[in-house]
């Protein structure tokens, strides 16, 4: 049935961005993308409730707590996920459902903040314990260390309240998110995408003293649990967490009809653009706690409470330039300037314009004011031109017809949308990808950065990536001209460099730069090629052979090596002792057509030293379990992964057991 096969596909491309987004922190759509797969989710279900499963998102909440470092704890009260709508008519539906359930109810109106979760116990009025989601219904993880770091958490209560648990929302402020994001800058590391990934990502550093210095906020939203105090409202509630001093949510609207709650949104609205946080949206609520014991729960949702989610922020700017970069492969890419705007918590000035077809379909000018949006809550992209406000005299954008870097007439490939500079000597293309040869996932050079990058290819040292392995020929040379530095930051890198030849030809083969080739598909094929001189000659049949990789990746393989040049410097990479050949050494077929999941501590040895006895072994290796995992070897606090592979009735063994099964006993 094609719309059941279209089911499982939206399942499993929810199920795939809930994991991005709960447990990597690295989310890939935008709020706004995965609303609508949700919507069009539900609304399958409804039309086909016998199709569902418990394995579907509208049946669990968040995300899966995955620190395996940290100590998971069992909720004593689900921490929900709310329904979330788009439209003032579902609003109306909602708040008039309610008010047939119960004459004269009450709504409170607040915003919805762009955070993280969290649900803070008090025993005694002495904080106990801070939790994350997790999955929402069973467990959470412990951040209870990290949680006292944040300067809004309340260690102790006014009144030594016998049970107090309170959900809030960990957030960061826009201010601190841009220090943060320099600071991450000035270390060399990678930036945070937006303000809540900045947050979640805090929230679970394993160093308490790093959550302290990122300097979290954090409002409380609601009132979970309680004894020995006596509260039978939200606004009570609230009124009770002034007293002992806890903050709670800023901007809030009591309401009695649906105009009072739509004028309340309206207003939540015209905040956006003020506050120092990020908001996505407004929660109504119904205020009363017995009538929302009354109206209970569905499986991932309370009934007694919505999010009205704003559309994607959108905003106009002036187009002041167009700038023009060459890429690794010679791809010239145009990429808007324009006058820096704010948006979902950052300051953004630029945006690519993909292709000269790109820039023909929006008929973009210099000059022109254009809506920027971020597609992702991350990216940001040009949507459209607003013509009314076009300057007199504009004239329509066009690439230039030769590479902005070495001059050379750009060619269009057939079909191809994109323009190419195939100059293979041109400078901008050498220095990324010499970028790449040197980068982590590749060569992993230490200390090699842009900088020197550059230098060396401006200077002539470098003109194609074997020159890399010459550079100790020229020692003195470098010193003299200090085109590295003094001679200790020259001889560092040298010995950086002569260390990177005994690399596996993995690495090598990542570092080529060879399209759609990264480091996994690099290992997958060296693992049945015992060299890089090997895979010189292997044919397309043979590629397409190896385990996940299609024919498009084994075309770019042949493509690569049947180019002169490439053959002639893989033998001076040869000649100047790099190593070629593929450290993988299969040593049994015990596990072969098995997929293992790894995690938790293990002891005595290492989680690579594992995985390299199952691939070794022909087994596969995973980092998600799944109905396809063959088998979980897992340590000591094993974490989600355990509960997962339990619920699934994949089998769990210990390193031990994995041996016994690698040897046959």
């Amino acid at each position: 049935m094609e719309e059941f096969a279209h089911y499982q596909e939206l399942i499993n491309k929810i199920n795939y961005h809930n994991e991005r987004y709960y447990n990597l922190d690295d989310p890939q759509i935008s709020d706004y993308e995965y609303d609508m797969l949700s919507q069009e989710l539900k609304a399958i279900e409804k039309k086909h409730p016998e199709w569902i499963t418990p394995d579907s998102p509208t049946q669990k909440v968040g995300g899966i707590a995955k620190r395996e470092a940290g100590v998971v704890v069992a909720h004593r009260v689900p921490m929900l996920s709310l329904n979330d709508v788009f439209t003032y008519d579902e609003v109306k539906d909602f708040v008039e459902g309610i008010l047939q359930e119960r004459r004269g109810a009450k709504f409170v109106v607040e915003l919805k903040i762009d955070g993280l979760s969290l649900a803070l116990r008090y025993e005694k009025g002495k904080l106990d314990k801070a939790i994350t989601r997790g999955d929402g219904i069973i467990q959470g993880e412990d951040v209870t260390a990290n949680a006292l770091m944040i300067k809004d958490v309340k260690r102790k209560l006014k009144d030594p309240i016998e049970y107090l648990e309170l959900r809030g929302e960990v957030y960061m402020t826009n201010r601190d998110f841009e220090l943060l994001n320099e600071l991450q800058e000035i270390n060399g590391k990678k930036l945070f995408a937006n303000p809540r990934n900045g947050a979640a990502g805090t929230l679970r550093q394993l160093d308490p003293n790093v959550t302290k210095e990122r300097n979290l906020s954090l409002f409380v939203f609601n009132i979970q649990d309680f004894s020995g105090v006596d509260i039978s409202s939200h606004l009570q509630g609230y009124e009770f967490l002034k007293k002992q001093g806890i903050k709670f949510i800023s901007h809030y609207y009591e309401a009695h009809n649906y105009e009072e709650v739509i004028a309340a949104i309206e207003k939540i609205a015209q905040l956006r653009d003020k506050l120092d946080f990020e908001i996505d949206g407004a929660v109504v609520k119904v205020d009363d706690y017995g009538l929302r014991d009354q109206l209970g729960a569905a499986a991932k949702t309370p009934r007694w409470a919505i999010a009205y989610k704003y559309p994607p922020e959108e905003k106009p700017t002036r187009l002041l330039d167009i700038e023009v970069n060459v890429g690794r492969t010679g791809r010239v890419t145009p990429t808007a300037i324009f006058e820096p705007i704010r948006l979902c918590g950052t300051t953004v000035a630029r945006a690519t314009l993909h292709n000269q077809d790109f820039i023909d379909d929006l008929d973009i000018c210099i000059g022109d004011t254009i809506i920027v949006y971020k597609s992702g809550e991350i990216i940001p992209k040009v949507k459209e031109v607003d013509k009314s406000k076009r300057p007199d005299g504009a004239v329509r954008y066009h690439l230039p017809d030769k590479c902005p870097i070495c001059g050379t007439k750009l060619v269009r490939q057939d079909n191809m949308a994109d323009y190419k500079c195939v100059n293979p000597q041109c400078p901008s293309k050498l220095i990324k990808n010499v970028v790449n040869f040197v980068g982590r996932d590749a060569m992993d050079i230490k200390g090699f950065g842009l900088a020197y990058v550059e230098t060396l290819v401006e200077k002539g040292y470098i003109n194609d990536l074997s020159d890399i392995y010459h550079l100790s020929l020229q020692r003195e040379e470098l010193i003299a001209n200090k085109v590295i530095g003094l001679a200790k930051s020259t001889d560092n890198l040298l010995n950086a460099i002569e260390s990177s030849k005994d690399n596996d030809g993995a690495k090598l083969l990542t570092a080529l730069g060879i399209a759609n080739i990264g480091k996994t598909a690099a290992k997958n094929i060296m693992k049945h090629f015992d060299s890089i001189e090997s895979l010189m000659d292997a044919s397309l049949e043979e590629l397409t052979k190896v385990n996940d990789i299609g024919e498009i990746s084994a075309k770019a393989i042949v493509e690569f090596f049947s180019q002169p040049a490439n053959r002639a410097m893989i033998e001076r990479l040869k000649k100047a002792g790099v190593n070629l050949a593929s450290g993988f050494v299969k040593t049994g077929s015990r596990l072969d057509d098995l997929t293992f999941v790894v995690t938790g501590t293990l002891t005595g040895i290492t989680r690579k030293e594992v995985g390299d006895l199952i691939e070794s072994n022909g087994g596969k290796l995973s980092s998600s379990v799944s109905k396809k995992t063959s088998y979980l070897v897992a340590g000591e606090n094993a974490g989600s992964k355990l509960t997962k592979a339990q619920s699934l009735n994949v089998p769990v063994i210990d390193v031990e057991q994995l041996k016994a099964l690698i040897s046959g006993e």
